[in-house]
């Protein structure tokens, strides 16, 4: 099984907001990176979306080990929330539904052909992959900003 090393990270200008998330996918000497946008999001759906584009690139199954700074996306594995959500049918302990089902179930899916290791690192610190991957994507929102200007207009009417 082949050893790939990512690095995830999501941002949002606002929250909700215009969001970006970036990824770094490492085996190898390869590298690639990747990142993206969209509108009217979450900080947390960027973190759980960054995983999913970059697990999807992986064309086999793979160990990978996964660093990313968000608590949201490394507690729902190392704390097992995932599991008991979908146990009991995407509800929390609570018994309110779980946010952003529809990428946790994704997520879900992506982690059972893929032997995943999530690792929490500290965001906006001394790691110099997880600051690219957080570079990427405020890129990404800068982008979508200059691409979707009108979407930068008050919702107030005026």
């Amino acid at each position: 099984m082949k050893q790939v090393t990512i690095y995830t990270d999501g941002a949002c200008s606002g929250n909700p907001g215009v969001g970006g998330w970036g990824a770094l996918l490492q085996y190898g000497d390869y590298r690639k990176e990747i990142s993206g946008a969209e509108g009217n999001t979450t900080n947390n759906r960027m973190e759980v979306y960054a995983v999913i584009r970059a697990l999807s690139l992986l064309k086999y199954p793979c160990a990978v080990d996964l660093y990313s700074d968000s608590a949201y996306t490394v507690n729902a594995f190392e704390r097992g929330w995932l599991k008991d959500w979908e146990a009991a049918g995407w509800k929390r302990a609570d018994g309110k539904a779980v946010q952003n089902v529809d990428l946790w179930q994704e997520l879900s899916a992506l982690t059972k052909r893929h032997r995943v290791i999530f690792h929490k690192v500290k965001g906006h610190a001394d790691n110099e992959f997880n600051n690219r991957c957080d570079f990427l994507a405020t890129s990404a929102i800068k982008q979508y900003k200059q691409e979707h200007p009108a979407e930068e207009t008050p919702s107030d009417g005026l």
